[in-house]
């Protein structure tokens, strides 16, 4: 029996080989918050029967089902690739790192047409008994990570799913001794792409990538389900960068309206030569939206830059991760 309360809970995660079709999952993620939901549609027959005040129970129906919600969590050393394969596209095998335990993951921007994730939920009631709530179908509509002074490396994941199973056995959670990604393995870095540089002065920074996807595929036939979402928009890059003003490499930028690459990573223990447990983001090309510095009182001057991610024409926005993981 489990602890009966959020003690207890536990989030597994599979990829799935055909959109909305369960897998038993074969990660579980150590989270901090997540609101996954199933909506239901449902309509009241507005019928007129001789003599009935009250709507008829019988003649309320469910006309569509949907499932949506987050997860919020630590970014972590080890168990983080399936959520980010899902989120960027590509489809990534962990490379071997010379003859090591370490293995990289990049992931490239790409398509995510096929990528689905079943997220199976496990909710404990309060006599220890946990409950199975398995989300099918589900894809990542957007993610954003922030990392602040002496904090962690965070992230929410948002997702529209397909249905939620309740049928299903509730798999063994097991974990990997993982550490989070902090503020003491952050460097920000921006100049030409490929040798950019450190800047100093760096408090806060997030990023968020925003995938857009049509939602509403119901079709007849379908048994009030959706169909598999599918891109319909450019993917939206945004973010901020939280400063002391010790220099005006920003401030030139957003009065220029010039572009620079961006390079925010995390670089841990070493895991054997001279591989080291790493999450970064690239993007080719940022420019800063509004953040000129203002002075509101007699302390240190502390601009704050929004930017928007795009495009260089030939480098495509990526996420590189290294850890020991064989597989996703």
């Amino acid at each position: 029996m489990a602890i009966g309360s959020g003690l207890g809970a536990q989030l597994g995660i599979a990829a799935e080989s055909t959109y909305g079709t369960f897998v038993a999952p074969t990660k579980f993620i150590e989270f901090t918050k997540e609101s996954l939901v199933l909506k239901k549609t449902t309509a009241q027959s507005a019928g007129i029967a001789a003599g009935r005040l009250v709507a008829l129970s019988s003649r309320r129906v469910i006309t569509r089902k949907e499932v949506s919600g987050s997860i919020d969590l630590e970014i972590a050393n080890k168990g983080m690739g399936l959520l980010l394969q899902a989120l960027m596209g590509t489809t990534v095998t962990p490379v071997q790192q010379a003859a090591t335990t370490a293995y990289l993951q990049t992931h490239t921007l790409a398509d995510t047409a096929g990528k689905s994730l079943t997220i199976q939920k496990g909710v404990p009631l309060t006599t220890g008994t946990v409950t199975d709530k398995s989300f099918l179908g589900c894809k990542v509509t957007s993610a954003e990570f922030s990392c602040e002074v002496g904090g962690m490396l965070t992230a929410t994941f948002e997702f529209d799913g397909k249905d939620c199973d309740e049928g299903q056995t509730l798999a063994v959670a097991s974990y990997s001794n993982m550490s989070p990604f902090n503020f003491s393995q952050m460097a920000f870095k921006t100049g030409t792409f490929g040798s950019e540089a450190a800047l100093d002065g760096i408090r806060k920074v997030s990023c968020k990538i925003e995938r857009a996807l049509d939602v509403e595929r119901f079709y007849a036939n379908q048994a009030a389900l959706k169909k598999e979402p599918i891109s319909n928009d450019l993917v939206k890059i945004s973010g901020s960068i939280e400063t002391d003003y010790v220099a005006t490499t920003l401030d030139d930028l957003h009065t220029s309206d010039g572009a620079t690459a961006m390079v925010w990573e995390f670089i841990g223990p070493i895991i054997a030569s001279t591989y080291n447990e790493t999450f970064r983001i690239k993007l080719p090309a940022i420019k800063l939206d509004e953040g000129p510095p203002v002075v509101d009182g007699f302390g240190v001057v502390k601009p704050t830059f929004s930017f928007t991610g795009l495009y260089d024409g030939t480098n495509q926005p990526a996420i590189e991760y290294m850890s020991t993981d064989v597989t996703l």
